[in-house]
């Protein structure tokens, strides 16, 4: 079973960088979901994917897996590009299309 070191993205529905400093290591699943016949919910016997670890940072994560073992993957964050833009720029004389209502 190999693992996935990553750290998460900011959820689209916040504005917020909240909780996406630290690590997470997940496993991935060794066997595919099965849909229960009674009541139709997911199910799965494979109980370490719900197992997730945070770390502060890459390294501790990969020394944990290398101490214990674990096969590993890691995935390196893309970093955000963030523009810029008062609103001021909205009202400039430069503009490249003429502001309209």
């Amino acid at each position: 079973m190999t693992a996935r070191i990553y750290r998460p993205s900011k959820p689209a529905t916040q504005s917020g960088m909240g909780k996406t400093k630290l690590w997470r290591l997940e496993y991935t699943p060794e066997s595919a979901r099965t849909i229960e016949p009674l009541m139709g919910w997911t199910s799965s016997g494979d109980m370490k994917s719900q197992i997730k670890l945070t770390f502060d940072t890459r390294e501790e994560a990969v020394a944990y897996c290398e101490r214990n073992g674990i096969a590993y993957r890691v995935e390196e964050p893309q970093e955000l590009k963030r523009r810029i833009v008062s609103y001021s720029d909205n009202f400039r004389n430069n503009r490249l299309a003429p502001w309209t209502h």
